[in-house]
């Protein structure tokens, strides 16, 4: 990351309680073209989250801890504070000397951006205020936020619209949260009513539903010049799985989170 950071526009999407068995049967299955034609493979990583809910996961991801290869360890990590005694902290790692990655990033000359999804990021509270707090640059707008249906589509406009507004010469850290997979998400299935209820199947068409739009983002960071994005999920939820419902708990539907990263633009 070292050659990246400073060089190339930086993207992290969290696909918001996207559960890995589902986005890994959606792209095995061709159902989410405009992300598998991105990453390497054509497939996801597994790895395994750092929380396992919105609030607890993105304080990690955003001190540098994204989610760890579902494999025996260590596994050398993208971004670092530097800490003495860093095991997973190696050469290629791009160390700050900040608490955080994004006020770390604006350090070294990145114009950092937050565009919010779930009530984490509504900076309608002191709690809704933290998340979005890191950023120099914060936006969400309640079309953006869980109960809507355009979700995505109104958090894409508004990328298009920051990522259009910054000056060419000024590298950009972008993070957007994802509201669209989060429960309620049965008005992505075609049929579905609020009486059917948030299941599995819908959580795989609000996927599918955020694969129609989530080229919109990569063509507008990619036309910027060269750019490095990671795409993930902060947790997983369950449907039922062995009597569990929901989240923020330790079901293996919660742990167990797609993973991957790829070049946007020219390297």
């Amino acid at each position: 990351m070292n050659a990246v950071v400073g060089s190339h526009d930086l993207l992290l999407v969290t696909l918001d309680t996207l559960r890995y068995d589902v986005a890994a049967e959606l792209a095995a299955a061709g159902r989410i073209p405009n992300l598998t034609a991105r990453m390497p493979g054509g497939a996801w990583e597994e790895r395994h989250a750092p929380g396992s809910f919105t609030y607890a996961s993105h304080q990690a991801m955003f001190a540098g801890f994204l989610p760890t290869p579902a494999r025996p360890g260590p596994h050398r990590r993208l971004f670092a504070a530097r800490f003495a005694g860093s095991e997973t902290t190696a050469e290629g790692t791009y160390v700050y000397d900040t608490p955080d990655l994004v006020t770390g990033l604006a350090a070294a000359g990145y114009h950092t951006v937050c565009i919010g999804g779930v009530g984490f990021f509504t900076k309608r509270s002191p709690m809704g205020s933290v998340l979005p707090g890191y950023f120099q640059e914060s936006h969400w707008e309640p079309e953006f936020g869980v109960p809507s249906p355009t979700s995505f589509e109104a958090q894409m406009a508004r990328a298009e619209q920051v990522i259009g507004g910054l000056a060419p010469d000024r590298r950009l850290f972008l993070f957007v949260n994802v509201s669209a997979l989060h429960q309620p998400n049965w008005f992505h299935l075609p049929g579905a009513t609020r009486d059917s209820g948030d299941s599995r199947a819908s959580h795989a068409a609000a996927l599918e539903y955020v694969d129609r739009h989530i080229g919109r983002l990569f063509t507008a960071m990619g036309g910027r010049g060269p750019g490095f994005a990671i795409v993930c999920s902060d947790h997983g939820t369950a449907y039922g799985d062995d009597g569990y419902t929901g989240h923020r708990l330790g079901h293996e539907s919660v742990w167990t989170v797609p993973y991957t990263h790829f070049f946007l633009g020219t390297r």
